[in-house]
This record gives structure tokens, C-alpha cells and sequence, in this order.
């Protein structure tokens, strides 16, 4: 399928993410995985999905020895709410305090991705909103000292204990929320072999 249709490309993944390594893998594809150091700083005007495009796309700027063979993927995550960008907690006090925000209302998970090579840029975004139930607090100090979400946006991870017993419903990928839109990944992955 996708794999025998991206044979003459180099797909190189610049992401830490195990997540979106793990997607990656379950899409059947052959990739590389390079990750350089971004100072992720943007803009302040930006609203919602403009943050993640300008993200992912600046996340791509660090490479600059593409060829027409390669194709480098670069991706961010937001969740947004309230007209705000919640990042990935800086510590203990501060992840408490973002699920306590999150609790008992809706917030939206907004992933942009970027495809690169020497020739073309492409940047696709998805949005999925999330609803909380109402989260004690000692629902929230036993997440965060289990399951340490620091590097997550928002705090929080989905596919964890928090998503099983906290999320009331969800409207859009749930795949979205875990750090890729894996539907739009593919299909423009399918795009770009095309061409």
C-alpha cells in the first residue's frame, strides 16, 4: 500500500514523540527519526490552529539539506481554550493547575503536520474538541503522580488512566488528541507519492 507507494522517498520523522513513533510503525511505513533543537517561540497574535501550522512549519526550518527524496515530517499539538494555548506543564504545581482548568468543561486539541522536501511544503491541521468530567482533586494529584503527563500538552494524555475515566466525550480523531491526525497523514502522504 502506502509503504510500496513511498519506496523512492526517505521519510524522516523529526519528532521524540513515542506516540507518533508508534503511529508511524502502525501506519506501515519505513522512516528515519531525526530531531533537532527548536526554540519553540511564536508569534502572539497567532489564534489556534495558526500557532501549530507556524510551529511544525519552524520545527522544519532546522533542516536545510533536503533533497526531492526526502520527505520531513514535522508536527505540534496544542489543546486551546478560553482564546489560549495550554503548553506542556513545567512542573508538578503548574499540571495540577491545567487539569483543574480542563475539569468539568470542553477544550479543543489542535495538531498541525508538515510535510517538506527541497521542492514543496504542504501543512494539514486537525481539531478535535475534548469534554472533562467534573476531576477531584485527588483524582488529579494520583494521575500526575503516576503517569508524570510533563511532556504532554495540556497536561494530560488520553490514551492514560486520566482519558479512561475523565473524558466524557470527544467530537472529531481521537488519534488527533494522542499527537497526530493519522487519517490526514495518510491521505496526504498518499498525495505526495502521487505526484
Amino acid at each position: 500500500m502506502l509503504k510500496d507507494k513511498l519506496n523512492n522517498y526517505n521519510v524522516i520523522l523529526a519528532s521524540a514523540s513515542p506516540r507518533r513513533h508508534h503511529f508511524f510503525k502502525e501506519l506501515d511505513l519505513d522512516f528515519s527519526i531525526d530531531v533537532r533543537v527548536v526554540e519553540e517561540v511564536y508569534p502572539q497574535h497567532l489564534k489556534g490552529s495558526e500557532i501549530t501550522d507556524y510551529l511544525a512549519r519552524l520545527k522544519a526550518s532546522a533542516f536545510d539539506n533536503l533533497t526531492e527524496k526526502d520527505i520531513l515530517i514535522t508536527s505540534d499539538t496544542i489543546v486551546w481554550m478560553d482564546d489560549e494555548a495550554i503548553n506542556k506543564p513545567a512542573d508538578y504545581e503548574e499540571a495540577f493547575a491545567m487539569i483543574e482548568r480542563l475539569s468539568g468543561r470542553m477544550h479543543e486539541v489542535i495538531t498541525s503536520v508538515c510535510f517538506t522536501n527541497r521542492s514543496f511544503q504542504k501543512t494539514i491541521n486537525d481539531t478535535t474538541k475534548v469534554w472533562f468530567r467534573e476531576i477531584e482533586d485527588e483524582e488529579i494529584e494520583y494521575y500526575l503522580k503516576k503517569y508524570k503527563p510533563y511532556d504532554k500538552a495540556g497536561s494530560y494524555g488520553i490514551q492514560e488512566w486520566i482519558g479512561y475515566v475523565g473524558i466524557e466525550k470527544l467530537e472529531g480523531s481521537y488519534f488527533n488528541v494522542m499527537g497526530l491526525p493519522t487519517r490526514l497523514v495518510y491521505k496526504t502522504l498518499m498525495e505526495i507519492a502521487r505526484r
